[in-house]
């Protein structure tokens, strides 16, 4: 999270509120990084989370004037980025595209790769980073599937390491129904991981 205190965010919107533009960028530099980082887990995809967060301090300008002298301010910017993510993420279930995956080299999917014989190293076997690799899209998939108010919460915990208050303020529950939130979403993630967790959903 930014290092500057709630203390500068507030002098900074009371600066923006009163017509001091640069205030923005002020407010931008510090929160820009965390709110795109939320962004991308949810979303998985940089354009799309750099779209989201763009929209989120376009809304705070056009909100200014509406904001309370005690707004805090982190809490209403992650509040709005979630409720855009979750917009988001709906119209695109909606409407699904198919990607068209290019390779490293430039190849599309199909394309014959170029003959070539790469020297022995020390790197992980292909074996290994393809297995790697399928147990994060696994994860990232898990996460995806978890009920809004689940991820949001876990995403916020797990990754942006907020507090069960600070989690209160933007999701709108207590700190018992983080927790309780919480519990569901890692319970929900164990079934869904079973199988690769060589374990029973119990």
């Amino acid at each position: 999270m930014p290092t500057p205190s709630p203390a500068d965010d507030h002098a900074s919107l009371l600066a923006l509120q009163q017509g001091e533009a640069v205030a923005l960028n002020r407010l931008i530099g510090r929160w820009q990084r965390p709110l795109h980082s939320f962004a991308y887990r949810y979303v998985q995809n940089t354009a799309d989370a750099h779209d989201l967060v763009a929209e989120t301090f376009v809304r705070l300008y056009q909100h200014r004037h509406r904001l309370r002298p005690d707004t805090k301010l982190s809490a209403w910017l992650f509040t709005t980025l979630t409720n855009l993510c979750h917009n988001h993420h709906r119209w695109q279930r909606r409407h699904p595209t198919v990607a068209f995956a290019v390779a490293a080299d430039g190849r599309a999917d199909g394309d014959v790769p170029p003959a070539h014989f790469e020297p022995a190293s020390d790197a992980p076997a292909p074996a290994a980073i393809l297995e790697q690799d399928e147990t994060l899209a696994a994860v990232r998939a898990a996460i995806d599937h978890l009920p809004h108010d689940l991820k949001v919460t876990l995403l916020l915990h797990h990754y942006d390491q907020l507090s069960y208050q600070e989690i209160g303020n933007i999701t709108g529950c207590s700190s018992r129904g983080v927790e309780t939130r919480l519990y569901r979403a890692r319970r929900l993630l164990r079934d869904r991981l079973a199988g690769l967790l060589n374990e029973s959903p119990r």
